[in-house]
């Protein structure tokens, strides 16, 4: 890769970012396409923010993409929010038009891709549990409202958050039962037992933790369970429906169409369904 005094710069700001694979497919991804361009991780505490997005206009950052703990509380800072990514209430994508930072949010569809291809899920008439209650989950909920699910449940441990976003959403999606869940009640075991599709949206599992608030014992056999967290080696909460015999996906291919969707909004280049995670597949 050779950075010259014309190279776009792009990024990541999140807390944590080691960890990502985003700087590996999108700096392969220019590569391919003869784009002088670099994608670079930004370590951003959550008291830094403000100042990283001004960094950002000083630095004339040709765009970044935005992770935990950043998807909400970057809105403010930001000259101008998409419609869909309104609607969701979280931005993981911006754009720099012109010194005019815009924000996306591409986690939607590239969740419902990821789902829909890596675990075959079919969405019209599902029922779904989201756990946490987060920028993740509320892309998750949009995309699977608009694909036609019958109902979601967002379950959490602070039941208010939960209850945000159930009222936020409940404005656009009359035709789907939206409702708010606490790990606790008696309501989510009901409501895990009878779930389709459950999708881990929360940062447990990313630093290996147990996420010991889903008992698998209590799942229906068919059920399908997606972690949105992405590991080489397995997340615990895959490694335990593994060994439970469900069917399950980590979040490699949901980063991999984010990323895809990402990189057409700034680069203006539509990638192929599959090519970021080809990159990875070839590159890990």
């Amino acid at each position: 890769m050779l950075i010259s005094g014309t190279s776009q710069i792009y990024g990541l700001l999140g807390d944590p970012v080691s960890h990502s694979l985003s700087p590996l497919m999108h700096n392969h991804a220019f590569g391919q396409h003869n784009i002088d361009a670099v994608y670079i991780p930004f370590h951003v505490l959550p008291s830094e923010l403000s100042n990283a997005v001004a960094g950002l206009r000083a630095l004339n950052v040709s765009g970044v993409n935005v992770t935990i703990p950043h998807k909400e509380t970057i809105l403010p800072f930001l000259d101008e929010i998409n419609s869909k990514a309104q609607m969701i209430g979280a931005v993981n994508t911006v754009v720099n038009q012109n010194g005019r930072l815009v924000g996306y949010n591409t986690d939607s569809s590239g969740f419902l891709r990821s789902v829909c291809h890596d675990l075959s899920f079919q969405p019209p008439g599902q029922d779904v549990v989201l756990l946490g209650a987060g920028g993740a989950c509320r892309a998750a909920a949009v995309a699977l409202a608009e694909a036609g699910v019958r109902s979601i449940s967002i379950a959490n441990r602070h039941l208010s958050r939960a209850e945000t976003i159930v009222h936020d959403l409940s404005v656009f999606f009359s035709n789907v039962i939206i409702r708010p869940l606490q790990y606790s009640e008696d309501d989510y075991i009901a409501a895990i037992s009878s779930a389709d599709l459950i999708v881990n949206t929360t940062a447990v599992g990313l630093h290996g933790e147990e996420l010991s608030f889903l008992p698998l014992e209590n799942i229906k056999c068919s059920a399908l369970i997606y972690d949105m967290i992405y590991s080489a080696t397995g997340t615990p909460l895959l490694k335990r429906a593994q060994s439970a015999g469900l069917t399950c996906s980590g979040g490699l291919g949901m980063l991999a169409a984010q990323g895809e969707d990402a990189f057409s909004l700034w680069t203006g280049v539509k990638l192929p369904t599959g090519y970021m995670k080809n990159i990875l597949a070839q590159l890990r």
